[in-house]
């Protein structure tokens, strides 16, 4: 099924007209109607500005900023955010003198108990674990130079593990940390209570092994029952299958079982997201370059079993599963701007594939604006009757939100029709020296700590 931009925006004619709602994005009057419990959050690593913007479902408003900055530290201009009046850009902000913090906050993924974040800096080549429950850094110690014009703490150094670092993921029973390193050829593998040691200083190291597999890993994702992974690629047309082989403590001898050959669907060899759906049954891959998703059997062969075009320079980022008692969908976040959205803005959309036909007949049943530009993560709650998304880019001039970057709630009780809920300003991390602007959004998750959740 081959789709142009114009057949596209015919779909999203038939079947996003409800959430092209008017002018005033924020804050839609009609509250959904799902159960949000007082712990949910939902958290987003902003790539820009080296910072997590945290979530309140309840009132859809910014909950807190967590900083993965080194700002202001010190009350001296090297270790200032602003200075003399001045923010610098992005590239300047991270090269200022004696800065440590994160640069190109990148992946997020909770724990499968909700109780722990793992976020990747693919610039400085390390990952953060944060704490999702009181939504603070593991490892940050008390800031010598304290005071009234510095911060309290000083950032953790994280955990160093090679060249960029873009994706984590916990295995099924937590207890180890898989990290893919896009910029080599292999997995970094952690001890996830020896990371929160060793993060804490008690030296106690918490990588076990480098584990070789493709050039330019971007993304592991492990099977329902914890006992394979899959490995996709940014470089080659692959997919790598590894049986885990867990221990009885937090240890794991991988064996590589298969290396498949997915350059029918996706011949740039540009995967860089993956993830199994909610019964474990099928492993769905967004193939940005191909302008498709495809889906593929977690059993036996690991045949394909679905390749979906999702229009022409679609340039698919994240897949997401919404099945309730209205549907079965899924979603995936389309990075290509299209004009005349939502009040005649500018806006992304969202792609529904009806994954409750059989398979091999799933295809494109339609999309919806995303209210926001270059839509990134994705992720629904619990019950599978909200949908949060992440945006790249600042909303145009002219716009209620003009300048700030986005993140848009829809309730999604009818797969097929969401609604929109609320167009979210994400603001600033308010340092000492100044307001530092929450920016280029990527990953995103909803998280209720203490709840197993889809990495469970």
């Amino acid at each position: 099924m081959s789709l142009d931009r114009r057949e596209l925006l015919k779909f999203t004619a038939m079947a996003g007209a409800a959430a092209a709602l008017p002018a005033s994005f924020a804050q839609v009057a009609s509250a959904s109607p799902s159960r949000i419990d007082a712990r949910d959050r939902v958290f987003i690593t902003n790539e820009d500005s080296n910072t997590l913007v945290v979530i309140d479902p309840r009132s859809n408003t910014v909950a807190a900023t967590i900083n993965l900055t080194s700002f202001d530290e010190d009350a001296r201009p090297p270790f200032r955010y602003v200075t003399a009046g001045v923010a610098p850009t992005h590239a300047a902000m991270i090269h200022k003198p004696l800065y440590h913090g994160c640069i190109d906050a990148h992946g997020a993924v909770p724990s499968p108990d909700g109780r722990l974040l793992a976020t990747s800096g693919r610039g400085s080549s390390n990952i953060y674990l944060i704490d999702a429950v009181e939504q603070r850094v593991i490892g940050n110690t008390p800031n010598p130079a304290a005071g009234p014009a510095t911060n309290p703490e000083r950032l953790s150094s994280g955990i160093l593990l090679g060249r960029e670092p873009h994706e984590p993921t916990f295995t099924r029973d937590g207890r180890q940390l898989w990290v893919a390193l896009r910029g080599e050829d292999r997995i970094a593998i952690l001890d996830v209570e020896a990371a929160i040691k060793q993060l804490n200083g008690s030296g106690v190291p918490a990588l076990q092994q480098f584990l070789p597999t493709l050039e330019g890993p971007s993304q592991v994702w492990f099977n329902r029952e914890g006992t394979l992974a899959f490995v996709a690629s940014q470089k080659v047309a692959r997919l790598d299958v590894f049986q885990v082989n867990p221990g009885r403590s937090s240890t794991s001898q991988p064996k590589k079982l298969v290396t498949l050959d997915i350059s029918a669907e996706d011949k740039p060899g540009f995967t860089p997201f993956i993830k199994t759906t909610p019964d474990g049954q099928e492993l769905w891959l967004s193939h940005k370059l191909s302008d498709t998703v495809s889906c593929r059997s977690t059993r036996a062969d690991f045949g394909l079993l679905d390749s979906v075009a999702v229009g022409t320079m679609g340039r698919p980022n994240h897949v997401e599963f919404v099945a309730n008692s209205n549907g079965s969908v899924v979603y995936a976040s389309l990075a290509r701007v299209d004009d005349g959205g939502p009040g005649g803005a500018a806006s992304s959309q969202i792609a529904i594939i009806d994954r409750s036909a059989r398979a091999g007949e799933r295809k494109l049943v339609g999309s919806f604006f995303s209210h926001g530009r270059e839509a990134h993560g994705l992720w629904t709650n619990p019950d599978n009757t909200l949908l949060y998304v992440a945006h790249e880019q600042d909303e145009l001039p002219g716009t209620p939100n003009a300048g700030q970057t986005v993140c848009s709630a829809f309730d999604v009780s009818d797969p097929f029709k969401p609604q929109l809920i609320a167009q979210i300003p994400l603001g600033n991390l308010a340092l000492p020296s100044g307001g530092l602007r929450n920016k280029k959004s990527i990953n995103l998750v909803y998280v209720r700590p203490g709840v197993k959740g889809q990495t469970a």
